[in-house]
């Protein structure tokens, strides 16, 4: 791999290979389970109403778009679990017609899903874009924390301008970062101008590889509801404070940080925040439209009854705690009609303060 890449390895790269090798990757063969007995937990594993409130999203945007039949795709399901509470809260009528669908590229995790929704009717896809052309383009998309999984860039200021991070491999089996121009394909890259504030020495991340798989199958989404769920920020508030940026690992509910994230090759996860200013300004270029951006306690807080939410104790409903940390975004093709009872009105942004 390092002879490939002329003798430096783009840390993406390194990313990528460490989390998606076919023999050797931690979601291809490493990972045994995600929540209490894996290497770390997420949103869906933690807060019990997320499945809830989900489904009655659901439910609300097909009736909104007047659909009888109403396909939905899940992209990334980890163990299952968030599908499995999805579908037990979608009243009959509604499950009767979700065809509900889980697109899904590990293979340990795709036998961990089927084993958990056995008999709910769910069918497995192994591409959005095949789906998306059988279904004339016509789709409710959600995933919860999916973009953080993919491999990431990592730039780091200096006094001579952005330098992009990249990998040294030592005849000893040790590694070493190195940092060069990146390689871009605007120059200058309009993207730095975000940061020009931050000072020398300052890192941070951009998930190209999302980008890329956004474009493969974006022109082909012509009606629905896309909806993204991780931990991020708008591009503003993204690092403040970190100067070292977001990437990190976790392996036994550990977070590691530094140098240690090269330790373990593939049997640690690998993560970064979600620049969500950067998937608004992608989605826009595809044609979409930002129908609203809010934390998950804001998104639980408006898709769970009053009833509901006063009688739970999550976390994710305390202001300032995990649920401010995990944000909602929804996007929509401009094809999408918009009409009661979620009008603009009830989609206007929530910007987190």
């Amino acid at each position: 791999m390092q002879d490939e890449c002329g003798g430096r390895i783009p840390f993406e790269r390194f990313m990528r290979e460490a989390l998606y090798h076919p023999t050797f990757g931690y979601y291809s063969s490493q990972i045994q389970d995600v929540g209490k007995g894996g290497d770390f937990s997420t949103s869906a594993t933690l807060d019990p109403l997320l499945g809830e409130s989900i489904a009655n999203w659901i439910i609300k945007r097909a009736k909104e778009l007047g659909w009888r039949r109403i396909p939905v795709i899940e992209v990334g399901a980890g163990s299952g679990l968030l599908a499995r509470s999805v579908i037990r809260h979608l009243d009959w009528k509604s499950r009767w017609h979700v065809d509900y669908m889980i697109c899904e590229t590990s293979p340990i995790l795709r036998s961990k899903q089927q084993k958990n929704l056995r008999w709910r009717g769910v069918r497995w896809i192994d591409s959005l874009k095949a789906e998306l052309e059988k279904n004339d383009g016509r789709a409710l998309i959600f995933s919860n924390e999916l973009v953080d999984a993919f491999p990431c860039r990592v730039f780091q200021k200096s006094e001579a301008g952005w330098q992009e991070l990249g990998i040294i491999l030592h005849q000893d089996g040790s590694l070493a970062e190195t940092t060069s121009p990146p390689i871009i394909s605007i120059a200058p890259d309009p993207w730095f101008e975000d940061f020009a504030g931050l000072p020398n020495g300052q890192r941070v991340e951009r998930h190209d590889s999302y980008h890329t798989w956004l474009r493969s199958w974006g022109g082909l989404w012509r009606e629905g509801v896309l909806l993204t769920i991780d931990y991020g920020d708008l591009k503003q508030n993204l690092y403040s404070g970190r100067p070292s940026g977001s990437l990190r690992g976790y392996w036994k509910h550990e977070r590691i940080t530094g140098s240690q994230i090269y330790a373990r090759f593939g049997k640690q996860d690998l993560t970064a925040d979600v620049n969500f200013s950067d998937l608004i300004a992608w989605g826009q270029f595809l044609g979409w439209r930002e129908e609203s951006f809010t934390t998950q306690r804001e998104f639980l807080n408006r898709e769970i009854s009053l009833k509901k939410i006063f009688g739970a104790s999550s976390r994710f409903l305390i202001p300032g705690d995990v649920g401010d940390a995990f944000k909602v975004l929804e996007q929509s093709p401009l094809l999408t009609p918009l009409s009661s009872p979620l009008k603009r009105s009830s989609l206007i942004r929530e910007r987190p303060k």
